[in-house]
């Protein structure tokens, strides 16, 4: 039997990158997986084929994570579709590219843009199907943050904040609702193939650098999927946890 036979899984900014591997992951563990996006509606119809090749039961949702009334309906639009939610995944975000010492960059828009969709989204998804999973019994939450927001590092300070919250955020969510729900978080370093890097100044002497690990590679949106089916399927001790997945770049 697939590790995720049966169970509903919903996947925010599924479009493309991190979230498409983890929805085509546990599309392929038998899931029902809510992909969700809020603008790419053809990448994530893209996604959504991909969850069906590999053996998953897609449904297309759209919904704007930053906007808690649009997060309600579509937690609704699950339960009325498919009763449950067994594993909600975090996925969605949005950058900000600006210089460490480019204080004045940092404008009020820059801000409110990465609290909204970064951390109230989070929030907003979070508590939204508490509720559910309190319900049924179980549940699991696994938030995506970064690297960025344990280590004074990343695309701006506003970013590197906004994921230091997401991974405070996931202890006191852990803290508050087990023993049914469990919350983690996982910490990604430098992820090659995803649309952020299109934006991302000096790309290639990032990539020079994150390369230069243990491991001696830069990240894949399917390592990090193997991560989120893991705390998906196993680990069933584990809440409040970071796992960070750099390659040992933290190693220095």
């Amino acid at each position: 039997m697939a590790q995720l036979d049966g169970k509903v899984t919903l996947v925010t900014g599924a479009a493309v990158g991190i979230g498409r591997a983890i929805a085509v992951a546990y599309g392929r563990e038998g899931a029902k997986v809510v992909v969700n996006y809020s603008k790419s509606r053809q990448e994530a119809q893209k996604t959504a084929d991909l969850v069906k090749q590999a053996g998953g039961e897609p449904l297309l949702i759209q919904a704007d994570v930053g906007q808690d009334g649009q997060v309600r309906a579509m937690v609704g639009q699950v339960l009325d579709r498919l009763e449950r939610i067994d594993v909600l995944v975090n996925n969605a975000g949005v950058t900000s590219f600006v210089d460490f010492s480019n204080l004045e960059g940092l404008t009020d828009d820059v801000w409110d843009r990465l609290y909204a969709v970064n951390v109230k989204g989070t929030f907003f998804c979070c508590r939204a199907v508490v509720p559910a999973m309190r319900k049924q019994g179980n549940g699991r939450i696994i938030n995506i943050a970064s690297v960025a927001g344990m280590f004074a590092q990343g695309s701006s300070i506003a970013y590197s904040c906004s994921k230091a919250a997401v991974i405070h955020m996931t202890k006191c969510l852990a803290r508050t609702l087990g023993p049914e729900i469990l919350v983690n978080v996982i910490s990604p370093g430098f992820i090659a193939e995803t649309r952020w890097n299109e934006g991302r100044p000096n790309l290639e002497a990032t990539v020079q650098k994150a390369a230069a690990v243990p491991l001696q590679r830069v990240g894949k949106p399917e390592d990090i999927a193997a991560a989120a089916l893991f705390l998906a399927t196993r680990g069933d001790f584990i809440t409040g946890d970071v796992m960070l997945v750099d390659g040992g770049r933290i190693l220095g």
